[in-house]
């Protein structure tokens, strides 16, 4: 037979403990965790924003960064009181420096379902492409 005690504090402790870490691992607090997918023709990125509403969303460039915000505000009634705080609330931002291979002005964005998509082409210049091989009589190539 197993005995434990339950110790209110000691759990509001670990939970405490718990937030502080999470804070001083992700920065500010605010987590908006990212994939990446590099295609033939573009990049996407996803990131995850459950429960944003899409107006406090902003997308934006500026000298080749991206840059995601998005806030979560308070959503509790004045005539409620909280006792678990798990959810982080404010702002968060999260920056993707953008390779000089990617179509900066033509980036478009899309958000559903807590997730926010970016797609961002690939210039033409940067493309794949196959090189033509020349047939006939092999020439001394110059160094």
């Amino acid at each position: 037979m197993l005995l434990t005690s339950i110790d209110p504090f000691l759990q509001e402790f670990e939970r405490q403990f718990n937030r502080i870490a999470r804070q001083a691992f992700d920065g500010d607090g605010a987590i908006m965790p990212m994939d990446g997918v590099r295609r033939d023709d573009d990049v996407i990125l996803r990131f995850d924003l459950p429960g944003i509403d899409p107006d406090s969303i902003d997308v934006t460039v500026d000298r080749g960064v991206l840059s995601v915000t998005a806030r979560r505000e308070e959503q509790v009634p004045d005539d409620a009181r909280l006792f678990v705080r798990e959810r982080s609330m404010g702002t968060f931002t999260r920056r993707v420096y953008l390779s000089e291979h990617l179509d900066s002005d033509k980036i478009d964005a899309g958000y559903a379902n807590g997730v926010l998509t970016v797609r961002i082409p690939v210039l033409e210049r940067a493309k794949p492409r196959k090189v033509a091989i020349r047939r006939g009589e092999p020439k001394a190539l110059k160094a």
